[in-house]
């Protein structure tokens, strides 16, 4: 069972750039975020999951002072939003993919964002490249498709040079390249010490680039742990066996029913998928009772395995 870890359990000396302090926002008899408190730490990526309706969005706005809670805080660098002197300069957000004026070209656009923070005009171009748009900077943004319209926000998002980013589904309209693009940056941006909070529906992906995952349903804090914590802590992890003939193997299988492991067929290829036990059980197991096995193979859980599972009560909209 993984259990949930508040941002004041962590030891250690590690600065936290966001804190969420009991932040809470309510529309009229519906609650969107309910006492939501973590704190965000620099030099790694933080995955934020939920269900549609958890809150994700709404906590995101609220970080940037777009919205206003309805109790508790929402710091960046110990500051509420509003009292940052230079925002873009202390975090970057991509929100909107589309939230640019259709008639400005990418350039114009990045120029107006840093004329208002006295950003030389060199930044632009510097951004520009860094998210592969030089070629097409003088293009109207309108003419942009999605994938192109998100490494624009992504570009806006690192205009400032910023020490923390909000991206919330970056990978949205990407391509394959754009996909692999999109993980290899959001990583070497915490490599350079930064904080990233990025949200994402995509799981295998997730995986692979976040180091902490804070998951939220309902609007409020389901866990807040190291990724490894969270899969590890799945019960989803299950051991695969398939034997060199089926009577052996239907032996097996009542043996380590009988002993209190969980058995199931696996797939229409004969062979068996047992949790409640380890690999090594099994083949202890096999060797007393003279069955020979083609495979014994301890399965893992994904990340989606273990989401799923955190996540099943806490889902707003679902079919029937």
């Amino acid at each position: 069972m993984i259990r949930v870890r508040k941002s004041g359990d962590r030891k250690g000396t590690e600065t936290h750039v966001i804190t969420l302090e009991g932040l809470t926002k309510r529309y009229g008899d519906s609650m969107a975020v309910d006492g939501l408190s973590l704190a965000v730490g620099e030099g790694r990526v933080t995955g934020f999951l939920g269900p549609n309706g958890a809150g994700k969005s709404t906590t995101m706005r609220m970080i940037l002072g777009l919205d206003r809670p309805t109790a508790g805080r929402a710091l960046v660098g110990g500051k509420p939003y509003a009292e940052l002197r230079h925002p873009l300069r202390e975090v970057g957000a991509l929100l909107d993919a589309k939230a640019v004026h259709p008639g400005r070209s990418a350039r114009a656009h990045l120029r107006a964002l840093a004329r208002t923070h006295g950003m030389p005009g060199r930044r632009v171009d510097e951004v520009l490249e860094r998210v592969g748009l030089t070629e097409v900077g003088d293009r109207r943004a309108g003419t942009f498709s999605l994938g192109m319209s998100q490494r624009l926000g992504v570009a806006g998002a690192l205009l400032g040079d910023p020490r923390a980013l909000l991206l919330d589904e970056p990978v949205n309209g990407l391509d394959p390249e754009g996909v692999l693009w999109i993980r290899r940056l959001i990583r070497s941006l915490a490599n350079e010490g930064r904080t990233v909070f990025v949200s994402s529906h995509l799981m295998s992906e997730m995986q692979l680039m976040a180091d902490q995952l804070v998951v939220i349903g309902r609007g409020r804090l389901i866990v807040d742990a190291p990724m490894a914590e969270v899969i590890g802590g799945s019960s989803a992890v299950s051991v695969v066996v398939r034997a060199a003939d089926a009577e052996g193997l239907r032996v097996l299988a009542d043996h380590l029913a009988a002993g209190g492991a969980r058995v199931a067929a696996d797939g229409p290829g004969g062979a068996l998928a047992v949790t409640g036990v380890t690999a090594e059980d099994v083949g202890l197991l096999a060797h007393r009772l003279g069955v020979a096995l083609f495979e014994l193979t301890t399965r893992r859980p994904s990340l989606e395995d273990a989401y799923m599972e955190l996540t099943a009560d806490a889902v707003r909209f679902s079919a029937s």
